[in-house]
């Protein structure tokens, strides 16, 4: 590894060979944790991000199939919290990429899940 002067990853996360193997160096704009998440109807969520981006998360039914099929339970689907800084589940499962759902809410106003 030596050889290499610089590794880049699609996610903004670079390795140096400088840095020791648990150092991992951020580049770019920081991503948006999600602070605040309520359902606020049938498959429908309210999320708010540090940056201020708010707006509705909407699952579409035929989007619960494979992890998501949990969500069909309403009781289930109530139990929405925050893990790391994104939406998630009991038991992290499942749970929504923040970057995307940010880049969604900030450019449509919404992001829907089909």
């Amino acid at each position: 590894m030596a050889a290499l002067e610089h590794i880049r990853f699609e996610s903004s996360v670079d390795v140096l060979p400088e840095a020791d193997d648990d150092e991992l160096i951020c580049v770019g704009e920081p991503l948006a944790d999600v602070v605040h998440v309520e359902v606020t109807g049938p498959l429908t969520l309210h999320v708010r991000f540090d940056d201020g981006v708010e707006g509705p998360v909407r699952f579409l039914p035929s989007h619960l199939r494979g992890v998501f099929e949990v969500l069909k339970d309403p009781a289930y689907f109530r139990q929405v919290g925050i893990a790391y800084g994104a939406v998630s589940w009991p038991n992290e499962m499942p749970d929504l990429a923040p970057d995307a759902m940010h880049d969604e809410i900030a450019a449509k106003g919404e992001w829907v899940l089909v």
